[in-house]
């Protein structure tokens, strides 16, 4: 009776003692994400193979490719990314560094296949020329001001 008295209060304290490391685990992972401005977010940017990230936008010139963007942007990204492409509660901002210095063929890259596994849609069936006023849109924004 005492010995099994005893294993339970083992296995009790183990198990807070693992509890207790799993939190102060996840708390270090998100300071140390936050200190990092999670920049982790924007590793998809990489990934675009080099034949796609160095296809030019064939609507560079277009004065009314901007436009367009904006217009695409508020119907199908604004929830996510929001409405200044700031960032939201689901997507990142658009305005960061890692996104302005991406490749229209980069961006353009991965309008087409999404980001699946954090929540961005795969955009593929939108026309080529709309995903190409979208890059358009977004290589137009400005960075944040810098504190």
């Amino acid at each position: 009776m005492i010995r099994s008295a005893i294993r339970r209060k083992t296995a009790a304290v183990s198990l807070s003692a693992l509890i207790l490391g799993a939190v102060v685990g996840m708390a270090q992972s998100r300071r140390s994400s936050s200190a990092n401005g999670d920049r982790s977010i924007y590793a998809e940017l990489r990934k675009a193979p080099a034949k796609a990230a160095a296809k030019p936008n064939p609507l560079e010139a277009d004065p009314d490719a901007v436009a367009g963007g904006a217009k695409l942007f508020e119907m199908h990204c604004a929830e996510c990314h929001g409405a200044a492409a700031g960032g939201g509660k689901k997507g990142p901002s658009l305005r960061a560094e890692e996104v302005q210095q991406a490749t229209p063929g980069t961006l353009f890259w991965l309008l087409t296949n999404g980001v699946v596994r954090r929540g961005m849609p795969v955009w593929s069936r939108l026309p080529e020329p709309q995903r190409w006023q979208l890059v358009s849109y977004i290589k137009s924004l400005k960075p944040p001001a810098r504190p």
